[in-house]
């Protein structure tokens, strides 16, 4: 899968803005002179109903022979918007843009959401970004999909575009797993109420963060339970506590069972968020490390304990609680 990230104003001026392929190569924002199957959102999750409109984007580029786009942005609007207030992402980016290539997107276009583009309206999206960028063929859209200046671009507006300049539009319907609509919202939900399983149903897979281990303080090597630290950068997961896990080893392909805390350390008088994993049963050489972490069962909320003894007996019965969780993983 290929990545370009840029901006509007190097859109606009035609500059080519500095990006990445998933493979690492350089990217540019070239246009697609023949042409190209496009759908937008912010697909925080990538969640079933994504993955519903996602199976009509590859099925409608393989049937045209053409790529596969995901417009989507970084930050997301609603965190351009509301800052600190605004809702805990499912995803950090390197997840978002892993679950968009394992759906079998061809590139993404990350837009960079700053003033500029919050100021654009819509039909300006239509033509600078949709068509003069993409040449867009055919554009597939959620069925409550807005966009542009104070949301004023709507489905009649597309439909409207798509006559002008010759690109089919498809709208989704709401995704509906008989309990309700599927969405970042309500899986948000499941995991401050650490409902994995809840969670992990409407995902299609297990709730997963991924990061790169770092070195941290040691104070679990010091308990006897030494920790993969892994960084989390400004994501902050809507879940806290104690899990049963499954790690993977994106650099060796190993996996294991673990235990992992996310949270604040208010033992030891932690202030920053950390996602902390011991590696059940082994110990592997984890520095540097890319892994994956799939949450599976929930053990316990995090807790301040009265001394590091009190800790190190709670942190060896959660170790055992995750062994017999994970029996049969």
């Amino acid at each position: 899968m290929r990545l370009i990230r840029t901006s509007l104003a190097a859109i606009a001026s035609g500059r080519a803005a500095s990006g990445r392929a998933a493979s690492g190569r350089a990217g540019t924002t070239d246009t697609h002179a023949d042409g190209s199957v496009v759908t937008i959102g912010n697909f925080d999750g990538v969640h079933l109903g994504h993955a519903h409109m996602l199976e009509a984007v590859t099925r409608e580029a393989k049937r045209l022979d053409l790529p596969a786009i995901v417009v989507t942005f970084e930050p997301l609007p609603h965190e351009y918007f509301s800052g600190d207030a605004a809702p805990e992402r499912l995803q950090g980016l390197r997840d978002r843009l892993a679950s968009l290539e394992a759906a079998g997107v061809d590139q993404v276009l990350l837009l960079s959401f700053d003033a500029e583009l919050a100021a654009l309206g819509a039909n300006a999206f239509i033509s600078d970004i949709l068509v003069d960028t993409l040449q867009v063929r055919h554009l597939v859209i959620g069925d409550d999909f807005r966009f542009g200046f104070r949301r004023e671009g709507d489905y009649a507006l597309l439909q409207a575009a798509g006559l002008e300049h010759g690109f089919p539009l498809t709208a989704c319907n709401t995704f509906d797993d008989g309990q309700g609509r599927v969405s970042s919202t309500r899986i948000r939900r499941h995991l401050q109420a650490s409902e994995l399983a809840q969670a992990g149903a409407l995902l299609g897979r297990p709730y997963r963060i991924s990061g790169r281990v770092v070195h941290g303080e040691k104070v679990g090597r010091q308990l006897g339970f030494p920790t993969a630290n892994i960084r989390l950068g400004r994501h902050r997961p809507p879940l806290r506590g104690v899990f049963a896990v499954k790690v993977l080893d994106s650099d060796t392909a190993q996996r294991h069972d673990g235990v992992a805390n996310l949270g604040e350390r208010p033992t030891i008088g932690g202030r920053r968020l950390l996602l902390e994993v011991n590696v059940l049963d082994a110990a592997p050489a984890l520095y540097g490390h890319h892994l994956a972490v799939d949450f599976l069962h929930f053990i316990r909320g995090e807790q301040r304990f009265e001394s590091l003894d009190a800790l190190q007996t709670q942190i060896a019965a959660d170790a055992a609680m995750a062994r017999e969780l994970l029996r049969h993983e």
